[in-house]
């Protein structure tokens, strides 16, 4: 069995969930349990489980490296490669390795072989393999790194057939969570009964619904009247399994990190119906998404968007945490409200809500294209696969039917494929990867945007909105934009804060 507890958004309490589901079943001295905390890029479960660590090795990927001797710089490295690893200046090539998703398509495709591969260390692998009666390990991403699938991926190996298996997603929808969640029996969202969890939790329902894994709803910190998300959830047939009080001495608990059922034996009989649920859910078939207005927004305007941006000196607040749920939208909602002529910016492009506080209404939007998706012509085709046995991110899969396929969430956009086809049978398209925003709000104009479900380039939307509010700050004829951002440490934090003027850690 694998369960992967997730969630649209920080703060939810998944790590809550996760951490005494396991408790609760390694209890029952029944199976063995192992619990992988793959929020790589701010991982807390140790925090309570305060592990002793049996095991710890390092993650590397391979980038590339250039020999000058070699290199006559005809440039097939800059065109083979989609994350702009290389550039052409003069006669030279220049190499941004920071940039790189270790797709393989420069080492194959120079004609001097004038590219080196270097391993390069991205994070580590923790496991504690006896600690409070089960298994536990963790993934720890370097800070400023951009693979954290590759983490992911990397820890997700320790999962076993003969364990049930407990893996702690990162919130949100971008591609680390679908890492994360792929090949799960089950996926358990926790949420929360207010219009932020709903707005979350739609996200997270329509990703499990894409990558067709079945789905339980377990509604933290509960007041007993929780329509709000069981409405929701009994329009689209997915069961509520568990709902925790909330409770002041749990809150309490917590902050002291303590697990909860430790402490707290009423909490035993509802982590019990959890696993039963677990079990019902698993044989039932994936549920299936109805249409509805996933981004709660007023109705809008359609407009063409200009996305040329002024040049205009602005001063740059961005609020940052390490971690979600801290309370970054609560405090920039509180500035906004305070600050008179500035611009507002949500680059939490993942899962904005700031929209959600303000009462925004949309006066524009435009679509984001972040990169490329690839299709298969299946007149052309040979199924030869030798672009399956290149994909370096397992993306294309041998069909049922012996017909080779390519997976749109799993596919990072590398473009190897198409460049290695030996007929030409791979063609791409420019991916629309979210939307971007402006809309009005009772304190000023507000720049906002959409990722996509299961889509990647989160780092290059956070540029495009914090370009478009320096737009509206030069047309506004304001000097100060107040930016809430993005959690964790990753690319969109990094987008997010570059230039910035100011920080503000929550």
């Amino acid at each position: 069995m694998k369960v992967v507890i997730a969630s649209g958004k920080g703060g939810t309490g998944k790590t809550t969930i996760a951490i005494n589901l396991a408790t609760y079943i390694s209890s029952l001295n029944q199976q063995p349990i192992r619990l992988l905390d793959c929020d790589v890029e701010a991982p807390n479960a140790h925090l309570f489980i305060k592990p002793n660590y049996s095991h710890e090795y390092k993650v590397t990927v391979k980038r590339p490296f250039l020999n000058k001797k070699s290199c006559t710089a005809c440039g097939k490295c800059v065109s083979a490669c989609n994350y702009n690893v290389f550039a052409k200046i003069k006669n030279d090539i220049l190499v941004f390795p920071e940039l790189c998703h270790s797709c393989g398509a420069c080492f194959h495709l120079c004609p001097k072989q004038a590219l080196l591969a270097e391993s390069v260390e991205i994070g580590k692998i923790q496991l504690s393999e006896n600690n409070n009666s089960f298994y536990f390990g963790q993934g720890v991403l370097n800070i400023g790194e951009s693979a954290a699938p590759v983490v992911i991926t990397t820890l997700k190996k320790h999962c076993i057939e003969q364990a049930f298996n407990i893996i702690d997603a990162s919130p949100g929808t971008s591609c680390s969570v679908v890492k994360a969640m792929e090949g799960s029996d089950v996926a358990i969202l926790v949420t929360e009964p207010t219009p932020f969890g709903l707005s979350d939790l739609k996200l997270a329902i329509n990703l499990t619904a894409k990558l067709g894994i079945s789905t339980g709803v377990v509604i933290n910190r509960s007041f007993n009247d929780d329509l709000l998300i069981t409405d929701f959830c009994q329009k689209h047939n997915v069961p509520v399994i568990g709902k925790i009080p909330f409770q002041k001495e749990y809150a309490k608990s917590y902050s002291r990190g303590e697990i909860l059922i430790n402490h707290f034996h009423e909490l035993e009989h509802i982590f019990a119906n959890i696993v039963d649920s677990i079990y019902k859910i698993k044989d039932l078939p994936p549920h299936k998404i109805k249409k509805d207005d996933i981004y709660i927004i007023s109705p809008h305007k359609d407009k063409e968007l200009n996305t040329f941006a002024q040049e205009h000196k602005v001063n740059e607040l961005v609020i940052v945490s390490g971690k979600g749920g801290t309370g970054k939208t609560t405090i920039a909602g509180a500035i906004a409200e305070l600050i008179n002529n500035k611009i507002i910016a949500d680059v939490d492009v993942d899962a904005s809500n700031l929209h959600l506080v303000l009462d925004a209404r949309i006066i524009r939007e435009a679509n984001f294209i972040g990169g490329k998706k690839y299709f298969i012509d299946y007149e052309l085709c040979t199924s030869c696969g030798l672009c399956k046995e290149h994909c370096q991110f397992n993306a294309i899969k041998t069909s049922s039917e012996g017909f080779l396929t390519i997976d749109k969430l799993a596919c990072e956009g590398c473009g190897f494929c198409e460049k290695i086809c030996p007929v030409q049978a791979i063609f791409s398209e420019d991916s629309v990867c979210g939307k971007w925003y402006e809309s009005s709000t009772n304190v000023g104009p507000l720049s906002h945007a959409k990722l996509e479900i299961g889509e990647e380039n989160s780092g290059k939307l956070v540029a495009e909105v914090r370009k478009q509010a320096k737009y509206l700050a030069n047309n506004h004829h304001v000097d100060f934009i107040l930016n809430d951002g993005p959690p964790g440490t990753g690319c969109p934090v990094i987008s997010s804060i570059t230039g910035a003027s100011l920080i503000l850690i929550v």
